[in-house]
């Protein structure tokens, strides 16, 4: 049994979703999944397995960062999960982006620790697989869902020292930043296993003007973002 994780292999289904907060995790399986059963509370990192639309699917918070990310991700691997699907939230870096707008995320700046601990500081471009790239957009335009496809930067601070950095990352056409999804694809190359990150436009921090969605507006973005998730990671090789 790991750590952190604390469950038995076939606990979890093979895909999973990997959004941060353990309450949006118990929201999803609430909501989403049918015969959910919570399959770790460790640490209040929360976990759930249950079925969609037929299916088996799995919902894992992994906390804030990558370096709790890292941790979850290679304790579910050591279960069996096999498919990972960040859902997450982002500061926009596009001045063209809307609060609750999804982002797809093909590559991650890897602006953190854990990520270059993996590949020993050599350079790396951490990238989301490909599979599960093309299905999330094939699964968005399914549902009528705008989206926008790009790199992302990954990043160890929220709250980042570095005045310019945000407009720098802007200049080069990198569309959010977050915390997780550098390492998750670094992990899922050096494991052989599929990851992918979904993000929702939360902030709007660049264009002179800080802007925060509202709780409600988030909600129904979260919820559009989830559907696409699932579709997605569910969905099999046939893309």
């Amino acid at each position: 049994m790991p750590i952190h994780v604390r469950a038995e292999p076939g606990d979890y289904a093979e895909a999973c979703l990997l959004p941060g907060d353990p309450i949006r995790a118990k929201y999803i399986a609430d909501t989403y999944f049918d015969n959910p059963v919570q399959r770790n509370e460790e640490r209040g990192l929360w976990g759930f397995t249950g079925e969609f639309e037929g299916k088996p699917i799995s919902v894992q918070a992994t906390g804030m960062g990558c370096p709790t990310a890292a941790i979850v991700m290679e304790e579910l691997i050591q279960l069996g999960v096999k498919r990972f699907l960040r859902v997450g939230t982002c500061g926009g870096l596009q001045t063209d982006l809307e609060l609750g707008d999804l982002i797809v995320a093909l590559t991650a700046v890897p602006a953190d620790g854990t990520a270059r601990h993996y590949t020993n500081h050599e350079p790396h471009c951490p990238t989301a697989d490909w599979e599960l790239i093309h299905g999330a957009v094939h699964a968005a335009k399914e549902l009528d869902q705008p989206m926008r496809v790009g790199a992302i930067a990954t990043s160890d601070t929220f709250y980042d020292p570095d005045d310019g950095r945000h407009a720098r990352w802007s200049s080069r056409g990198v569309l959010g930043v977050e915390m997780e999804a550098a390492v998750l694809f670094t992990i899922g190359a050096l494991r052989k296993v599929q990851a992918g990150c979904l993000l929702t436009v939360s902030d709007i921090i660049v264009g002179g003007e800080f802007k925060r969605i509202s709780d409600d507006d988030l909600k129904a973005a979260v919820d559009r973002m989830t559907r696409v998730a699932l579709r997605t990671v569910t969905a099999g090789k046939k893309h």
